[in-house]
């Protein structure tokens, strides 16, 4: 167990408001920073040098799907290795509320690694509960998913919700507020939120305002109609007072690369014009999702068995087909942005399948002598599953003018996850090994795209203002001790697409909640994450 007190000396301390750092130590009093300043006269049980060290508050991953990973694995090792102390849960799904149904069908937009457990919870509060009482390393936090409280209330069905559907799904929505949901968030490019119509979205979000919450979105579109899509989430905005942000912020395929600066300059304007809208990115030049997404929207009516049976007829297949071929803006089309070279097959559910992780659709064309949509299909149908997929299809120029601005922060959209056990079942993206690593490693010291301070208070202090966190994201008296202690010279991703299992290194000390989970850069086997709660919780 860590001691009560705990003396850090000598460090270079970033406070995560982006000013300069300063030479300083830090007490650590239970679970709280009781100092920061020349404490030499200061004594502790334990005292740690951090000459030639950094040391900012913890980083807070604004979209992680630590979601069942954490259940596999609490000590979060991946997220741990670069700093992480809060997962920030719940992109358009989220773990509550769950209905009997729900529950039996464990239906999740990725299938990924071989994790099995027993669902002992329904609400969303009570999921994070859940893994408090199991343990886990970091804080956790989480949204409530629009898509989950419209499978609630009308299951998959591609059409509007009734009156009644859409009080429930309000009711429910005030009930994740009172638990602590950060806020709303949807994934509009995923059955069934892209049946949501604007209208409805409105709705829920004048819900999520009642409580200061946020509205946060995967835009309805990343390419055809990138900025038709940041308009509808303008328009929520402005109907509803409700703070916004945008999920990875990023232009997908070649022929939309261009449209960033344009993006950019909306949100700008949006910003000057008062709008509390902000976004997070991750920090690599490809996506990752299943490879169901090259599939239109209209085909996945009715949920996934509904999906693989149309795949399966003849006459519906060559409806999709047309589709996929089809590069209007009607859906967001993934497989026509990409092409089949642009896609890499990552997460398959059956062993059996899994000699394709790693390998280009294209290869696997080449190698049935299908087409590139008939072998896409073919693949969903036997395994049986989404298929985890990256998807080569963003610019890293666009990414270097991302990581530049003010009103960006940090995410990983990837588990937290370990080299080791049902983690190496899937070949995941490598953002979950160093999307923040890369951060300060590449951008900052490598590139100098922008200053440590100031890559400190968006990974950070501007995160934790963003989702209305008390006493968390900046190094202060009385706030919690939430610290990340690194190298500046030696912080490195190292994992990439074909071998993607590998830790980021730099991280030397990482404190949750006063108590010292990584030490020297490994794991020390505490587990004292809390659960984080929102602004409309009932218990503030």
């Amino acid at each position: 167990m860590t001691p009560t007190t705990t003396l850090l000396r000598n460090g270079t301390l970033y406070n995560g408001t982006g000013s300069p750092p300063v030479r300083g130590d830090i007490l650590i009093r239970g679970d709280r920073i009781a100092a920061i300043g020349d404490l030499r006269a200061e004594s502790a049980a334990r005292v740690i040098d951090l000459d030639g060290l950094a040391a900012a508050p913890g980083f807070i991953n604004m979209l992680s799907w630590a979601t069942e990973s954490l259940i596999e694995d609490g000590r979060s090792m991946s997220d741990i290795k670069q700093g992480v102390t809060l997962e920030v849960m719940g992109e358009g799904t989220s773990m509550g509320p769950l209905n009997d149904e729900m529950k039996q069908a464990r239906d999740t937009i990725l299938s990924t690694a071989d994790i099995t457990y027993d669902i002992e919870w329904t609400t969303l509060g009570e999921y994070l509960e859940f893994l408090e009482r199991k343990g886990v390393a970091t804080n956790v936090a989480s949204f409530v998913g629009s898509s989950t409280l419209r499978i609630h209330a009308a299951g998959y069905d591609d059409r509007p919700v009734t009156a009644d559907e859409l009080a429930g799904m309000k009711r429910l929505l005030h009930e994740a507020m009172r638990e602590g949901a950060m806020g709303m968030s949807a994934a509009l490019i995923y059955p069934p939120a892209t049946y949501q119509s604007t209208e409805e979205l409105v709705e829920l979000c004048r819900v999520v305002a009642q409580y200061d919450g946020m509205y946060i979105t995967h835009l309805r579109s990343e390419g055809a109609a990138f900025l038709e899509a940041l308009e509808e989430l303008l328009t929520i905005m402005r109907a509803t007072g409700v703070s916004g942000e945008i999920y990875h912020l990023k232009a997908a395929g070649k022929a939309n690369w261009h449209k960033m600066d344009a993006v950019i300059a909306v949100v700008e304007a949006a910003r000057a014009e008062g709008l509390p809208l902000t976004a997070d990115m991750y920090t690599y030049p490809y996506s990752g999702t299943g490879l169901a997404s090259c599939i239109p929207a209209w085909a996945h009516d009715g949920g996934f068995d509904a999906l693989i049976a149309r795949l399966k007829d003849p006459g519906t297949r060559e409806r999709i087909k047309a589709d996929m071929r089809d590069p209007s803006a009607r859906w967001e089309n993934l497989y026509h942005e990409q092409g089949a070279d642009g896609i890499m097959l990552a997460g398959f559910a059956k062993p059996e399948m899994r000699h394709y992780q790693g390998r280009r659709l294209s290869e696997v064309v080449a190698e049935r002598g299908t087409s590139a949509e008939d072998t896409a299909m073919d693949l969903l149908i036997e395994d049986n599953s989404r298929i985890f997929s990256l998807y080569f299809g963003m610019s890293e120029d666009n990414l270097r003018t991302q990581v530049r601005l003010p009103w960006v922060s940090f995410c990983s959209d990837a588990g937290s996850i370990a080299t080791e056990g049902a983690f190496l079942s899937y070949h995941p993206h490598p953002r979950a090994y160093g999307s923040f690593a890369r951060v300060l490693g590449k951008y900052v010291r490598d590139e100098g795209l922008l200053r440590l301070e100031e890559a400190v208070r968006r990974l950070s202090g501007f995160a934790a203002d963003n989702l209305k966190l008390k006493a968390r994201g900046y190094l202060k008296p009385g706030y919690f001790a939430d610290i990340a202690v690194f190298d500046p010279d030696k912080v490195q991703d190292f994992s990439v697409p074909g071998d993607p299992h590998h830790y980021s290194t730099g991280m030397v000390h990482v404190f949750v909640n006063g108590a010292q989970a990584l030490r020297d850069g490994e794991h020390t086997g505490d587990l004292p994450g809390r659960v984080v709660r929102g602004p409309g919780w009932a218990g503030a």
